[in-house]
């Protein structure tokens, strides 16, 4: 990866379901990630399927110095925070909401800013009547 000055921005980059871009603004880049419903626990009269769904947030900064990569990367992971603590039924669309912590690592790529990276799972907790839904 290479940084792209000229893409930089104050705050992060939000994408979503995208490939690891070219480009890291300086404020960092979030890739959320819809991952995967599982199985739900039914129950019948009527219908229910209770889900725990497991969705990503990849987290991404990109810096020469330990220290600015350290401090990037901690804003980014507690701006996530916030926000999942903010609102932790999304709005009414899920019953809970929740995060695990992440496991960062850095990445050293020759002839580029180092890396700091992390998947934080966020795990929401819904109920349904329509799997489909």
């Amino acid at each position: 990866m290479r940084c792209c000055k000229a893409t930089r921005t104050r705050g992060a980059k939000l994408l979503r379901n995208e490939a690891y871009p070219e480009c890291i603004p300086a404020a960092g880049i979030l890739i959320l990630r819809d991952g995967e419903p599982g199985e739900p626990e039914v129950t019948l009269s009527p219908p229910s399927y209770l889900y725990e769904h497991r969705a990503e947030v990849d987290v991404l900064v990109e810096a020469r110095e330990a220290e600015a990569r350290d401090a990037n990367f901690d804003a980014l992971k507690q701006t996530v925070g916030a926000a999942i603590a903010s609102d932790r039924s999304l709005g009414g669309l899920c019953d809970y909401m929740e995060a695990e912590a992440p496991a960062p690592i850095d990445l050293a790529l020759e002839g580029t800013e180092a890396l700091k990276a992390a998947t934080i799972t966020i795990k929401l907790i819904y109920a349904s009547s329509d799997p489909l839904a």
